[in-house]
């Protein structure tokens, strides 16, 4: 396959083009740079630009690019950075696939679990409604900009992803030296649920998207089993066979530190299952928090 991506730096984007090469298909990179190599297009999210020569006959799309939702504090600067990034981004993109005389067969477009807002404990699936607050108007923005894709006819993803699980980064990688301290504590009432993946799992359901021919629209890229803040501390203590911290660390100590973030990014949380994922059979390397831990770390 040719595929095309976008966020191909990231932690996500840079894993899934590792697995992709390996088998050997072809990857290009959309790139917001001065293209440095045969593999790299140019591309200005924001700005509206992208050369279709880039994406003509390309096979599929992986759509990954968007600024860090927990990088900085929400100012209303950095949220018009986030809208930008993402649902102008995925607008710019998708418009110019839909023009394409040889359009790919699928797009997969970045989403996140964000979509439902506050679940509390009431587990939901890719039929619930969007949640309320920033971060889930956001998500429905961003999704909404694909539809330029969907209505030229092409089979678009929406890739609903949870916390990723690795030890190269991301949340878990912010994490790792408070723990290896003995510093990590329950955030909050440790009751929010915290829906995640294995890194592994992650690349291995969008390699698994690409060919699903009967799967569009939102797909929770989530393992089976969620868990609470609480019981996520417990277990990377667990893996690392360190103590945790017996306070928790209150709430409105994060919301001085982090703002608007803190309260819908970490005092707030989605049990959200993987239903369309279980449903075509897929399987799950680390389904339990407890198998993920140790593969990642």
């Amino acid at each position: 396959m040719t595929i095309v991506v976008t966020g191909s730096s990231g932690l996500l984007g840079s894993a899934l083009i590792e697995s992709l090469r390996g088998d050997g298909s072809k990857v290009l990179r959309l790139v917001r740079h001065r293209p440095g190599s045969s593999d790299e297009a140019f591309w200005d999210p924001a700005g509206g630009v992208v050369d279709p020569a880039a994406l003509e006959g390309a096979d599929a799309v992986v759509h990954l690019a968007g600024a860090g939702i927990g990088d900085r504090r929400w100012t209303p600067e950095y949220k018009r950075t986030l809208a930008a990034s993402r649902v102008a981004g995925t607008r710019t993109l998708c418009k110019a696939l839909a023009r394409l005389d040889r359009k790919p067969r699928v797009l997969l477009s970045g989403s996140a679990v964000g979509f439902y807002g506050d679940t509390e404990d009431r587990a939901v699936d890719e039929s619930a409604s969007p949640g309320k607050g920033f971060l889930a108007g956001l998500v429905h923005d961003w999704e909404e900009a694909a539809k330029p894709a969907e209505k030229a006819g092409i089979r678009v993803v929406r890739l609903r992803s949870g916390l990723v699980l690795t030890g190269r980064g991301g949340m878990l990688g912010r994490l790792l030296p408070i723990f290896r301290i003995g510093a990590g504590a329950v955030l909050g009432s440790g009751r929010q649920y915290m829906s995640w993946i294995s890194l592994p799992d992650w690349v291995a359901a969008a390699r698994f998207l690409l060919t699903a021919e009967d799967l569009s629209g939102p797909v929770n890229l989530t393992a089976p089993e969620p868990v609470t803040n609480a019981e996520f501390t417990k277990e990377l203590g667990k893996a690392l066979h360190r103590p945790t911290m017996p306070l928790a660390t209150p709430g409105f100590v994060l919301r001085l530190a982090l703002g608007e973030f803190a309260q819908e990014g970490l005092l707030t949380g989605q049990r959200v299952l993987p239903r369309r994922l279980l449903d075509a059979r897929h399987r799950f390397a680390h389904p339990t928090l407890e198998e993920a831990l140790p593969a990642v770390l």
